[in-house]
């Protein structure tokens, strides 16, 4: 299943992530730092979906009070329904 995610507050401009059941198989990053996006698609391949949320969510890019990362962990519980 590929699942759609417009972040909020970030330069990114959408997600789209492809999921087998509770395990995140792909990752696209659509705008934003291209390289930093890779590096995260990359770490996060064959994770589970609750692993990527708690080692994502949260984190800050400067003084914005969210990041890339974190609003791939908001996407997965969207996804997760939390």
């Amino acid at each position: 299943m590929t699942f759609e995610y417009t972040p909020r507050g970030v330069c990114a401009r959408k997600m789209r992530i492809e999921l087998d059941g509770d395990t995140v198989k792909n990752v696209e990053i659509i705008g934003g730092c291209h390289g930093n996006s890779q590096g995260v698609a990359a770490l996060v391949k064959d994770m589970k979906v609750d692993e990527v949320i708690r080692r994502l969510d949260g984190i800050r890019c400067g003084h914005k009070p969210t990041s890339c990362p974190a609003q791939l962990a908001e996407a997965l519980k969207a996804y997760a329904g939390d």
